[in-house]
């Protein structure tokens, strides 16, 4: 059975629900607050939600948040490869989602940043696995490197899927080079695409200038819009999305990515794996909290329900 192997971070998310970030030296009170796990986790927890076995191959820590990711993994039934590093507690992001519902982050580091090639050596890879990589991972050197070289001894056949995170511009060139190159799709936000594709304002050719740069295609998410998808031989098209009442965008790209895996897994072509995650990530903006995506019954019950997709 294909595996969903993700090399990216799962840290503890601090969520804070805002009227509007306050400016700088100014101070707001939160109208809502929860400390949970995220990031990477929201990720693997789409996945595992629409049927898909999770591997986490990434580091974690020893500690209160810590503890936290642990038993966040433990909750989903994710296999965990990595004994953990004793030494140091697991990071953590506060997350400010505002009344628009548009999230801002600040972000401290801990085990996950420590990522080193003998930890995945433990991995041992599939050739019908789909790998997940992330630029939140990217973005610490040790993880950096070992993540290169480690995509580059992956069995030629697994697929790679590669979201280069809000980080996108801060990554080195080096290696996001290196991991498009491997990547099987490539799965954005427009603000991510517009920084890759640095001229163009137009997602529709942003996606095809990613999809160029990588082994395969590109998924550049448009909000309610749906997502743009481009590939070798694919005409650009958009695949609309789903009209919902949002209330947090807060791990929606997560969702997306997760089932988008998922489906890919299974055999789906990709315009048919983007629409499933079209809906997983519209059910997921209806609910607070970053690891919200629905389950399988859910996002079919969408999909047979809507008949057809509704943009908006």
């Amino acid at each position: 059975m294909p595996r969903l192997v993700s090399v990216g971070n799962v840290i503890v998310d601090i969520v804070m629900r805002i009227d509007a970030v306050p400016e700088p030296g100014g101070d707001t009170i939160a109208e809502g607050s929860e400390i949970t796990a995220g990031g990477g986790l929201n990720t693997m927890v789409a996945a595992r939600r629409d049927g898909m076995e999770v591997v986490f191959a990434g580091q974690y820590g020893t500690g209160p948040f810590a503890d936290v990711v642990r038993a966040a993994l433990a909750a989903e039934d994710v296999d965990v490869v990595q004994p953990g590093l004793p030494d140091v507690d697991s990071g953590y992001c506060v997350a400010l989602v505002d009344a628009t519902t548009e999230r801002t982050f600040v972000t401290s580091v801990g085990a996950e940043g420590r990522l080193t090639a003998a930890d995945l050596d433990r991995v041992a890879v599939r050739d019908d696995d789909v790998v997940f990589v992330s630029g939140y991972g990217l973005a610490h050197p040790s993880n950096a490197d070992a993540i290169v070289a480690w995509l580059g001894r992956l069995p030629e056949p697994t697929t790679v899927v590669l979201d280069p995170s809000p980080l996108v511009d801060t990554l080195r060139p080096d290696v996001l080079a290196a991991v498009l190159r491997r990547a099987d799709v490539v799965s954005t936000n427009g603000r991510e695409a517009r920084l890759m594709s640095a001229t163009s304002p137009d997602l529709a050719d942003a996606a095809v200038r990613i999809a160029e740069r990588s082994r395969g295609a590109a998924v550049v998410r448009d909000g309610a819009a749906g997502c743009w998808v481009a590939g070798p031989g694919r005409r650009t098209e958009l695949v609309e999305g789903f009209r919902v009442a949002a209330v947090d965008t807060n791990g929606a790209g997560d969702a997306h990515d997760g089932v988008l895996a998922a489906a890919l897994s299974r055999g789906d072509d990709l315009v048919t794996a983007a629409r499933r995650a079209n809906a997983a990530a519209a059910i997921a903006v209806t609910r607070r909290g970053p690891a919200t995506a629905p389950t399988t019954a859910e996002i079919d019950a969408l999909l047979q329900g809507a008949g057809g997709p509704l943009s908006g």
